[in-house]
């Protein structure tokens, strides 16, 4: 008998984790509704000083779009004006130069430009943005793996060429229907003709990898309609597909009611069919969103990173920084006055040196997110890599993990702790449910303005 199962009905557990599958989306830990204001200020030289990975991921964020979906709680503002993305530009600059004495001891080994929508920019700004990556952090495009997030109204010859230019690898484009009326109902005025001649003139450039998303459990979406999304965009043959459940947060367009309209909740099944699917076609699952390809390797000589994604430089206001034990990022904001309000301060500083809000990681917060950061992924975390991290046992440190197991959710296999087919499908239960108290105390005490 493992020792965890003296303390409850594995059972009755069991059930309690799968009945809300749907709980939360743990795409970084600590999440960063988690984050509090730092007092005092820790000075970010001495911060990454003590960062001795081998590279670093570099990233941009632009927190502009051309509209804001109904679903998004990102950190983004609807202003397509080009002054208003210069004066950000500049700011992003001004932080760059001031972070590069402390933060090019090590080189960069991925680049990604997200947002937002960073093809929001008109070319020249676009393009800036790769100059500040070379000449100020000094990245080697030709050795750095170069990601650039789009949107199907951004697309255009002239941005294609400059990505090509600039050596991207991969493009992700967030298409989420193919469906005019389930676009429409998520507040999206997107139609499948423009959708079509994005994809159309990215499939002609080549690049690498592209990537799209789609997302399942839009209102008034069936399966039928959403095995038709799943294959359309499979019938341009993406290098990968990320899949999302439908989530309504706080201060959303969306709200929960309108995801039961129908009174069925069909976010399980139409998971479930595309992992059928997408199977079916060739697709390898890497976690419960990611299907790729199985042939996909970088054309680059790559440097190597760690995927604990440690020694992330975040420039932009709403990027996150990640050290070994410190996150921060400037105050997040869902609204569109809070949101043009703290994009408004970041443009306005002149000191970039200081953190002053994010999350110190103890010890067993740190053991947290390396456990997270691994299980979520179908590679699963290797026993014998946490232990010669942190010189204990992720077992003994956590006995709750045994519950996974027990319940057939998680299995060891060659030393590694990984998810079943069950587990990956309920990741999102499994993260809410393994984040540490303080880390969910916190979460709900966040007010998103």
């Amino acid at each position: 008998m493992l020792p965890i199962q003296k303390e409850l009905d594995l059972e009755l557990w069991k059930k309690q984790l799968m009945a809300d599958p749907y709980l939360s989306y743990l795409y970084a830990y600590p999440h960063k509704t988690a984050y509090r204001e730092l007092d005092p200020p820790l000075s970010l030289p001495e911060l990454w000083e003590k960062e001795q990975g081998e590279s670093f991921f570099l990233y941009m964020h632009i927190p502009f779009c051309a509209m804001r979906c109904g679903f998004c709680n990102l950190f983004t503002l609807p202003d397509r004006r080009d002054d208003v993305h210069e004066q950000y530009v500049t700011a992003l600059e001004r932080q760059a130069r001031q972070w590069a004495p402390f933060v090019t001891h090590r080189p960069a080994s991925r680049f990604a430009i997200g947002g937002g929508t960073p093809t929001l920019l008109n070319e020249a700004l676009l393009d800036r943005l790769f100059v500040i990556a070379e000449e100020v952090i000094g990245l080697d495009l030709s050795r750095t793996s170069i990601s650039v997030e789009t949107s199907p109204d951004t697309v255009t010859e002239g941005r294609i060429s400059l990505l090509k230019q600039r050596t991207v690898d991969r493009v992700s484009m967030g298409i989420q229907s193919f469906t005019d009326t389930e676009t429409t109902a998520i507040h999206r005025p997107q139609k499948k003709a423009e959708v079509v001649r994005a994809l159309e003139l990215l499939k002609q450039a080549e690049f690498p990898i592209l990537n799209l998303d789609l997302i399942y459990g839009l209102p008034g979406q069936t399966m039928v309609s959403w095995l038709y999304s799943l294959d359309s965009a499979i019938a341009y043959e993406p290098e990968e597909i990320f899949i999302y459940p439908l989530y309504t947060r706080e201060n959303t367009f969306l709200k929960p009611e309108q995801v039961l309209a129908s009174g069925h909740d069909i976010r399980m099944d139409c998971y479930r069919a595309a992992c059928d699917r997408l199977a079916s076609a060739g697709y390898v699952q890497y976690s419960m969103r990611r299907f790729a390809k199985p042939d996909v390797a970088p054309v680059k000589e790559l440097l190597p990173f760690s995927c604990q994604e440690e020694g992330m430089i975040g420039l932009g206001c709403g990027a996150r920084s990640y050290t070994r034990n410190v996150h921060y990022a400037s105050r997040y904001g869902v609204s569109y006055k809070a949101t043009k309000s703290i994009i408004a301060d970041y443009v306005a500083t002149t000191d970039y040196t200081k953190a002053d809000y994010g999350f110190v990681l103890n010890m067993a917060e740190q053991k947290r997110r390396f456990i997270l950061k691994a299980i979520l992924h179908r590679e699963g975390l290797e026993l014998a890599s946490y232990e010669q991290r942190f010189g204990t046992g992720a077992l003994d440190d956590y006995p709750e993990l045994y519950l996974l197991i027990e319940s057939d959710l998680a299995q060891i296999a060659n030393g590694i702790l990984l998810l079943t087919d069950q587990g990956l499908a309920y990741s999102d239960a499994i993260g809410d449910w393994f984040i540490s108290g303080e880390v969910k105390d916190l979460m709900k005490e966040h007010v998103l303005l």
